[in-house]
């Protein structure tokens, strides 16, 4: 079994495991380097890979097919995480206007008004509505259908062996790695890192299973760094150990434009030394 297991985030739905691994496995060697760590060997990294989870079935094209707009945006969580990403926009991008009071609430104009600011925004800057609008759906879906949870959560634990020391994960990716860590009794993994993560966000973190708040290993083995760029909005709540203890060590780094892009965290010296450690 590989020593290294990563799982991506969300809209890689029309991806594969071989496909992220061409961009994951030089991008991770870039950043062992960095740090002066081990090489990357074949077969060191294997990618657990649920996005096929989230691709709708095939079907008969139809002349009109629907794309996601503004009203697809369901109330609740949706809108919650919506609302979310256009606060922490305002708190770290001159050009997105902070919400107001009238706007804070989840309503239909509030969420318009949020997705034409966001999409305005340098984080968001190239995203269209369809792809903003899927993104808020896969998350929400990982939260609220089991069946669905359980099945990428099993592809984790199943990438997951005895060799395993070190578990890396991007974005949702995060959420389903802890849940999966935390339900499997007895792993070797040694350290667990979070890339870009939405797990302290609030009404993310009020949904994890088995408990929010768990250690996802052996308290006195398992080491945890998030890796969080300050743009990111994604990675609202920048400090996970104000939610999960001061076991949680926090390290920023700079992605430039794309804060939030994988390849870019993982490039990271930062990203590298958390993986060294464990791997030494």
């Amino acid at each position: 079994m590989a020593r290294i297991v990563g799982v991506h985030g969300v809209g890689k739905q029309r991806l594969g495991s071989n496909t992220l691994l061409k961009d994951w496995g030089p991008a991770l060697a870039d950043g062992l380097e960095r740090a002066a760590g081990p090489r990357l060997g074949d077969g060191d990294l294997r990618m657990a890979f649920y996005g096929d989870l989230f691709r709708p079935p095939g079907h008969t094209l139809a002349v009109g097919d629907s794309m996601f707009t503004e009203e697809d945006v369901d109330d609740g969580l949706e809108a919650e995480l919506l609302l979310e990403w256009w606060a922490a926009g305002a708190r770290t991008d001159s050009a997105v206007p902070p919400p107001g009071g009238d706007t804070l609430a989840r309503s239909p104009r509030a969420v318009q008004t949020a997705l034409r600011v966001l999409q305005h925004s340098r984080f968001f800057a190239g995203l269209t509505l369809r792809g903003l609008v899927s993104d808020l759906k896969q998350v929400r879906r990982y939260l609220t259908d089991d069946e669905l949870r359980a099945a990428a959560r099993g592809r984790v634990a199943e990438a997951i062996g005895p060799d395993t020391r070190v578990v890396v994960a991007h974005s949702l990716g995060s959420v389903v790695a802890y849940e999966a860590l935390c339900a499997l009794p007895g792993h070797q993994v040694r350290a667990l890192v979070t890339l870009g993560s939405p797990l302290g966000m609030r009404m993310v973190f009020d949904r994890l299973r088995p408990e929010p708040g768990a250690w996802p290993g052996d308290a006195a083995t398992l080491r945890w760094t998030n890796v969080v760029d300050e743009g990111d909005l994604v990675a609202a709540v920048k400090d996970l150990s104000l939610f999960f203890g001061a076991g949680v060590g926090g390290t920023v780094v700079h992605n430039g434009s794309h804060a939030h892009d994988a390849t870019l965290y993982l490039t990271a010296k930062e990203t590298g030394e958390a993986v060294a450690e464990a791997l030494a």
